[in-house]
């Protein structure tokens, strides 16, 4: 958002609080008329002051934090990803034909992780206040790789939806809490490449998909092991060994951090202050304080609006090498073609990531690459007798979908502030938003092979359904941050106690929501 430079609050740029960034309220009260919210380069020129008085190097420590936080994040997303969809390459590999599997009965295989997934994720970001992140999201994606060697031996169709319901619950951990602690290590307009670069690891997770399925072939009945069989031993392999090295790389809390010194960890603390306002981590908050975080529409509207995207981008997901290959190619060949469009996701969400930090706006990209996603699915869904467009649509449709959910999620959840609220929002958004993938798991069925008209016809109406709420959330932070500004506002928020004050997070008058 735009930001006024005039009139700024003053405030001493080493202070660690919300009101460090303020005026004082004696100031507002003697002027009685409501203060502009400071400027983007006065808040860096704070922190440029904060530096020099703690002596940092601040562009030397954010290439620290990034190298120590971002990859780890990445390689442990992009581990879960990868066995969470590898089923699609399974199915054009015959395990639906081994299994015995009929009508429906792979849809809901799909559909049962989703159960334990949405229940477990508000409860895994609570959990990260007691168990360090390293601890916690080393040993369930370590888990999640024994699960899915699991899938390898399977022999019927329930031993199937086991091991997809225990899948979902390991695997609830991983992606709101991966938001939860990047968004306590940067400001709201240095955000958006970091948050895109974790996220088009799922991106990378889908082309390395289709390229790990497209070798495996070669391995089929070796050992008497099929090829779908292969597909989940191997990558389960690979994620349960790795879930040992991320033990000893996976960042916690910037409070905590075991790569930061003491004198790097005040600096980011009392940097994001400035930025973001008080993070609240000293406190401990009860269950009640935290479904208390519900009542705010703001939890609601984020999270249906990343519902809208969830739908469409997990049918892609789970469909993506059963619609390539229903345009006439052979399983291996869908499975290698289906990388191509991934890895242009890939390359556009990197791209426009940096675009919309450097002109911090959000709002605007994340209906840009709406529109592209729509644009894809149309051009599949309408030319059904021509295999290259359909081919083309599905670059166009991975593309804008894969980067219009960064957008949106980083967005939101850099917006909360406060560990509370933080925690709250970026879990509910995803695990509410993760209903969208029970819908997804049932709208490319067998039976509207190959054109798959229903699907791609839902598809496309619940990114617009995204699209509105997106606009709404837009109205929404403008209409709040006009209210920041109010006398009345900010010495309600002066009255409170510092508890209340790390409660209220992002609702404190002195921050203004980014859009």
């Amino acid at each position: 958002m735009s930001e006024s430079k005039s009139g700024s609050p003053k405030a001493s740029a080493a202070s660690a609080s919300a009101s460090a960034s303020t005026s004082s309220i004696d100031d507002v009260e003697k002027s009685s008329s409501p203060v502009t919210f400071e400027s983007h380069d006065e808040k860096d020129l704070k922190v440029q002051q904060l530096a020099e008085s703690m002596g940092i190097n601040h562009r030397k420590l954010m290439w620290k934090v990034d190298c120590c936080v971002v990859p780890p994040l990445a390689l442990l997303y992009f581990l879960s990803f990868l066995d969470r969809v590898n089923a699609s390459n399974a199915k054009v590999y015959g395990i639906t034909k081994s299994l015995n599997l009929t009508g429906d009965q792979f849809n809901t295989c799909l559909t049962v992780f989703f159960v334990p997934y949405i229940f477990f994720e508000l409860s895994s970001n609570y959990a990260l206040k007691f168990v360090k992140p390293h601890i916690w999201l080393s040993s369930c994606i370590f888990f999640f790789g024994c699960i899915t060697i699991g899938m390898g031996f399977v022999k019927n169709f329930g031993q199937l939806i086991t091991c997809r319901v225990l899948l979902g619950v390991f695997e609830a951990s991983t992606f709101c809490a991966i938001f939860y602690i990047l968004s306590n290590f940067y400001a709201k307009a240095e955000s958006q490449k970091r948050f895109s670069a974790f996220f088009s690891c799922t991106c990378l997770a889908g082309a390395a998909g289709g390229a790990i399925a497209y070798k495996i072939n070669d391995l089929d009945g070796k050992y008497g092991i099929e090829s779908w069989q292969w597909i989940f031993i191997i990558e389960g392999t690979f994620t349960a060994g790795l879930a040992l090295f991320l033990y000893f790389v996976v960042p916690d809390f910037p409070e905590n951090c075991r790569f930061l010194n003491e004198n790097e960890r005040s600096f980011i603390k009392q940097k994001l202050a400035i930025y973001n306002g008080d993070s609240g981590f000293e406190f401990k908050y009860t269950p009640k304080e935290l479904f208390a975080v519900f009542k705010d529409p703001l939890i609601w509207l984020t999270a249906f609006a990343y519902f809208g995207l969830i739908i469409p981008s997990y049918a892609y997901a789970y469909f993506a090498p059963t619609i390539i290959a229903q345009m006439g190619y052979t399983g291996v060949e869908a499975n290698q073609r289906s990388i191509y469009p991934w890895l242009m996701a890939f390359g556009w969400t990197i791209i426009i990531a940096c675009i919309s930090d450097k002109l911090k706006r959000r709002l605007p990209f994340a209906l840009l690459n709406s529109s592209i996603a729509i644009v894809g699915l149309a051009i599949v869904l309408a030319c059904k007798h021509d295999i290259h467009a359909r081919y083309a649509g599905c670059f166009l449709a991975v593309t804008g979908l894969y980067s219009a959910m960064p957008s949106l999620i980083c967005w939101s959840s850099l917006n909360y502030g406060g560990h509370l609220r933080k925690a709250v929002g970026t879990s509910w958004q995803v695990g509410f938003g993760n209903i969208g993938g029970i819908i997804a798991t049932y709208l490319f069925l067998s039976k509207d092979a190959p054109y798959f008209v229903t699907g791609l016809s839902v598809s496309i109406a619940f990114v617009v359904f995204a699209m509105i709420f997106m606009v709404i959330l837009f109205i929404y932070y403008y209409k709040e941050n006009q209210k920041k500004l109010t006398y009345e506002y900010q010495q309600k928020f002066e009255s409170l106690t510092p508890r209340e004050k790390a409660i209220w997070g992002d609702k404190g008058p002195y921050v203004p929501y980014l859009y």
